[in-house]
């Protein structure tokens, strides 16, 4: 295992998890967990330690996104995109500690529910995944809800949408999802209240100049929609990030199938950003700060960001180099 140095920057920093419900608690912990496509390996950084050492640990999936932490059980959480189902690793923190290089598959979910997830969102001890049309899947978009129990992950309902997803975010009862391909987000509202089947968005609203958002988180605390553009596919440096405040009467006051306006945007484009594909984000409403997983510039990079304030050509506070990187996950408790 190759323990990095991450800045100590950032080790001062408090985090939040874009699935977090934003309460700090006593004896606070601070956790960064990402995952990668390439790799078969996930990172995860106590961040209260004083040095903040990155811990590599390598798990089941060759592939994985949408990952996830639980500090109370200490338990990491991903869609595998190798063995198509969600899996759990526990006791984290203890592998950390003893110098492990490997986690140990505690749980996992049926095989072939989904192929090709693109990411998750977390709802208490509920699980989405967002499953993106393949030919694995014979071209459905689908969102799955699973429960986490002692046992596993029970499968309780399945929608398929109309359109191509990656990045989603569960804020309350409604889900927020971005429309792959578009610079477009939807809205779920009562995601959870539909039945199995087909559904169809409450309202979807287009972000005037994103060429193709993936990312997505949203802070009520700042109410704040953090997005991210990955432009064109391939290449490493036309990609973005883009802030929407007072989110909830911007997205209230646009009508359906309306459009967000570049003057209710702040926006960090440019080469200094070092943003090619940022295909997940997390934001930390106290230091105001954002974390994105950067695909494709240099094989894949961890990213920092400060209060952005108005648009510019902006310079990362921080930059990890992690090869395939695909998610990122940050918890504060």
């Amino acid at each position: 295992m190759k323990n990095l140095l991450f800045s100590c920057a950032i080790v001062a920093m408090s985090f939040v998890s874009c699935d977090n419900d934003d309460t700090p608690m006593s004896n606070p912990e601070l956790t960064m967990v990402t995952s990668s496509n390439t790799s078969g390996k996930v990172t995860y950084v106590d961040l209260l330690e004083p040095t903040a050492m990155v811990k590599s640990f390598t798990i089941s999936s060759l592939d994985a996104e949408g990952i996830s932490y639980n500090p109370k059980s200490d338990t990491l959480i991903v869609a595998s995109r190798t063995n198509n189902r969600l899996e759990a690793y526990s006791g984290v923190k203890a592998a950390a500690i003893s110098g492990s290089t490997s986690l140990t598959l505690s749980l996992n979910g049926s095989n072939l529910d989904f192929t090709n997830a693109r990411e998750t969102a977390v709802s208490g001890n509920k699980i989405i995944v967002a499953q993106d049309e393949s030919v694995s899947n014979g071209l459905v978009n689908k969102l799955l809800v699973y429960q986490k129990t002692s046992s596993g992950f029970t499968l309780l309902n399945s929608y398929t949408v109309n359109f191509k997803l990656w990045g989603i975010h569960m804020e309350g009862n409604d889900l927020y999802a971005v429309v792959d391909l578009t610079g477009d987000i939807v809205q779920f509202k009562n995601f959870m209240s539909n039945a199995s089947g087909a559904i169809t968005a409450t309202k979807r609203v287009t972000i005037e100049g994103l060429v193709r958002t993936h990312g997505i988180t949203y802070s009520a605390k700042d109410n704040l929609m953090v997005l991210t553009d990955v432009g064109a596919a391939a290449s490493d440096s036309d990609g973005g990030l883009i802030f929407i405040k007072n989110f909830m009467s911007v997205f209230a006051a646009t009508a359906n199938m309306g459009t967000i306006n570049m003057s209710n945007q702040i926006r960090i484009y440019g080469p200094n950003s070092q943003l090619g594909n940022p295909v997940d984000v997390g934001y930390d409403y106290v230091t105001n700060t954002t974390y994105v997983a950067e695909r494709l510039n240099g094989g894949g990079k961890v990213l920092s960001f400060a209060k952005a304030t108005v648009s510019a050509d902006a310079t990362p506070l921080t930059v990890r180099s992690e090869a395939g990187v695909t998610s990122i996950f940050v918890i504060r408790k």
